[in-house]
């Protein structure tokens, strides 16, 4: 079985679906396109997803973009590790949670205080101190909210096991604590920090973790 994923290794989105390929043992190809080039807009790319975003799977033939798809698609297609908790309750919450990350969490931690901390000055520019203040404020109402989601003071954003809302988490914390402002603020949110130190060392997290720079 071939499967393809398309999208650079820096995406937050990307590198979530590469780690639930890594969680469940799917050898698979990483096709990079780099949307810093602009060549998320290039005809091939737009042939894949008529956004010219990232990530887009293909899988045997069959092509699937938005990353909680893929995520489903993958657990459920293909044996190892579930991914998905099996009691009705816990997964409706992780979805809540993914909605949580992708409606507000991801915006202000990665779109406001990591592209002014990281992605601006690589680009020569000088970083907006209000957009990053307003992107802080964002951020911990998000991670407030998370916090109070989860149903202990260890293991997983769901539980007792690691499910695709863990995945989704990720990326997006590991670049808000790569910036000092991001680093800063996630200590203010205790049981979230204990949770990205004991998750941050897992193989697929080590393996996908991005080179900046």
């Amino acid at each position: 079985m071939s499967v393809v994923l398309h999208g650079p290794s820096y995406s937050t989105y990307a590198r979530t679906v590469r780690m639930v390929l890594e969680e469940k043992g799917i050898p698979y190809t990483l096709h990079e396109v780099d949307l810093l080039r602009g060549e998320g807009q290039s005809p091939e790319h737009l042939a894949r997803h008529p956004w010219g975003k990232v990530p887009v799977l293909e899988h045997d033939g069959f092509a699937l973009y938005e990353t909680f798809a893929i995520g489903r698609y993958l657990d459920e297609a293909f044996p190892g590790p579930r991914l998905q908790p099996e009691e009705v309750r816990a997964r409706a919450r992780m979805t809540q949670i993914c909605g949580i990350i992708d409606s507000y969490a991801y915006g202000a931690a990665i779109g406001k205080v990591f592209w002014q901390a990281a992605v601006v000055p690589m680009q020569g520019g000088t970083p907006d101190q209000a957009v990053v203040a307003q992107g802080l404020e964002q951020s911990a109402r998000a991670f407030r909210a998370l916090e109070a989601l989860m149903p202990g003071e260890e293991g997983f954003l769901c539980g007792g096991g690691l499910t695709l809302a863990d995945l989704h988490l990720v990326p997006v914390v590991d670049y808000f604590a790569m910036v000092p402002p991001g680093r800063s603020a996630l200590e203010g949110h205790p049981r979230l920090s204990a949770w990205w130190r004991r998750i941050a060392e897992r193989p697929s997290v080590v393996k996908t973790k991005p080179r900046l720079g």
